[in-house]
């Protein structure tokens, strides 16, 4: 497992850059705001003062910026990342964030809180998935939340699609990193006690084409008014059965019984 998580610093560290500058970019911006205010528009319970937020797995702190954009702009964030590199940075740039470098399979909790976040990162550690979301789900306080979002597929082509790409794309290591299949995914947060309070399928042509620009640069075509066409004609299909079938990612939100 550790040499696993190692082979996984090592490639995030050296990719890093390019991660980071490509999604700076309008249309990844654009997208990411359509999608995550779509999402937790109706969320009337975590828009209040005082939320405490742990960011596990951080990267570049992607949870601050959507926490303080769509929920509230008075919380309480932590957050950590197994990439030394990234925390350095994100800790020169934002020197007011609680940022720690730590590795989420060898989580610990000192606290609970009100919502535990992981944008992307689970299907990082395949290996250690399951045993993660358990660990995680430990330090939310009872009645709170889990925010989830990963690449997931919906049938086994679209699978064995994604596959293809993380063996033959330099931007991800086939060895290290997997989708999900849906259910696998649902069955994960189900194991670790949670009860699903939403869920929304998002990865359709929009995010095909613009959730990615740095492993896919030539998809990144038109301009935020071609993601906003997009992303309200694919909307109704985000909540469907279609949508889950058709979709490359899954956004889900969890809740500790009480």
């Amino acid at each position: 497992m550790t040499s696993l998580l190692e082979r996984q610093r090592t490639h995030f560290n050296s990719i890093a850059g390019r991660y980071r500058s490509a999604r700076l970019g309008a249309n990844h911006r654009a997208l990411k705001s359509l999608m995550w205010s779509d999402f937790l528009r109706d969320k009337v319970e975590l828009k209040r003062p005082g939320l405490s937020v742990l960011d596990a797995m951080c990267g570049y702190a992607d949870a601050y910026a959507i926490v303080r954009e769509h929920l509230s702009s008075d919380f309480d964030y932590s957050g950590f990342d197994y990439s030394d590199e990234v925390v350095a940075l994100v800790r020169h740039e934002n020197p007011g964030l609680r940022i720690e470098h730590a590795d989420v399979t060898r989580f610990s909790p000192a606290r609970t809180y009100d919502l535990v976040i992981v944008l992307g990162g689970l299907h990082h550690i395949r290996h250690a998935a399951a045993d993660t979301v358990k660990r995680l789900a430990g330090a939310i306080r009872p009645g709170g939340w889990f925010l989830s979002l990963e690449p997931t597929h919906g049938n086994r082509l679209f699978g064995t699609l994604r596959k293809a790409i993380y063996r033959r794309n330099p931007l991800f290591d086939a060895a290290t990193e997997q989708d999900f299949a849906v259910g696998e995914l649902m069955a994960m947060f189900e194991g670790a006690g949670l009860d699903l309070v939403d869920v929304m399928y998002p990865g359709l042509l929009s995010y095909v084409l613009y959730y990615n620009p740095d492993a896919f640069p030539q998809l990144n075509v038109g301009s935020t008014r071609t993601v906003r066409f997009l992303f309200s004609i694919e909307r109704p299909l985000m909540r469907s059965v279609v949508g889950r079938v058709l979709s490359f990612a899954t956004l889900s939100l969890w809740r500790r019984p009480a």
